[in-house]
């Protein structure tokens, strides 16, 4: 492990905004770090990368204290943007290169490859503040990256982006990955987190609540969500106990098993019922997993 938090504690006056965590990310990873709105997720970000200090433990690489870290390691994209508005995209790219250790003649060539990789030709020369939200959310990825940081941790990095530009930074993510860059973000999109992801923590009220690989999460909790699609009665599903309606979607319903609830009872069923057109049994996605372990949506 390349990243080791141990026992995390960080402390506003009153409030314990994390409380004794510890986790760790390999090398290379692509790492989903989850949890509800106030978990202490950018708190924990913040501690992990020295912009703030912990209470109580210490975050390592490779067995070296993060602060001991040279400058231009990690880049950060904080979920608020920290851009000067008055600044012209390209001045403020290079500008943003050369405090993270580019000299200007490779600063000028990155922001340069950047800004054509982003789409973003057209708008060089515009001041941040004539920028559309998105585009604001592209130059500050783009100065997250800029210097090709050993670890990139992204607070909301999808937020404010369009589909195209989504699949744009899910794309350059991956490449990254392929790289060997370590790469820790969060989402509130658990399907974005679910697509890329190999490995998550989750947290709630600053305590650890989930962490380890995502595929061998959701196998351990088993193949429990039946996606049912049926031409006729849909309602045939009232009478079987121990079957709970999660979603009705345009071409199937989704229900969770209970303890007591046979398969083979609800497929006989659903023939009766008419015709069935798709009977799935499948793990519970990300979503799920999230909501069943902190009680709220995500």
């Amino acid at each position: 492990m390349s990243l080791i938090a141990t026992e995390i504690t960080k402390r506003f006056r009153d409030v314990t905004a994390v409380d004794n965590l510890s986790f760790s990310v390999q090398r290379g990873s692509l790492f989903g770090f989850l949890g509800p709105n106030g978990a202490g997720k950018t708190t924990t970000m913040r501690v992990v990368l020295d912009i703030i200090r912990p209470d109580e433990g210490q975050v390592t690489w490779d067995g070296t204290p993060f602060h001991r870290l040279g400058r231009g390691f990690f880049g950060y994209l904080p979920e608020e943007r920290g851009l000067y508005p008055k600044m012209r995209v390209v001045e403020h790219l290079e500008f943003l290169g050369r405090i993270h250790g580019l000299d200007k003649r490779k600063a000028h060539i990155e922001t340069a490859r950047w800004i054509e990789r982003f789409d973003l030709g057209e708008l060089r020369h515009k001041r941040i503040e004539e920028l559309s939200k998105g585009n604001q959310q592209k130059v500050q990825t783009i100065g997250t990256m800029l210097h090709d940081p050993e670890l990139l941790v992204l607070d909301e990095p999808f937020s404010g982006l369009d589909p195209v530009n989504t699949a744009l930074l899910k794309e350059v993510l991956l490449e990254a990955h392929k790289r060997g860059k370590t790469i820790i973000f969060s989402s509130h999109r658990m399907d974005q987190v679910e697509e890329i992801c190999e490995d998550i923590v989750l947290i709630d009220q600053g305590h650890l609540v989930l962490h380890g690989n995502l595929k061998q999460i959701k196998r351990s909790m088993g193949r429990q969500i039946l996606r049912i699609s049926l031409e006729g009665n849909e309602d045939f599903w009232y009478k079987i106990p121990g079957l709970e309606l999660l979603a009705s979607r345009a071409d199937y319903q989704e229900f969770r098993l209970g303890e007591n609830a046979d398969p083979n009872s609800v497929l006989r069923e659903a023939m009766q019922a008419g015709q069935v057109i798709r009977f799935e049994l499948v793990e519970p996605s990300l979503d799920q997993i999230f909501v069943e372990k902190v009680g709220v949506g995500a």
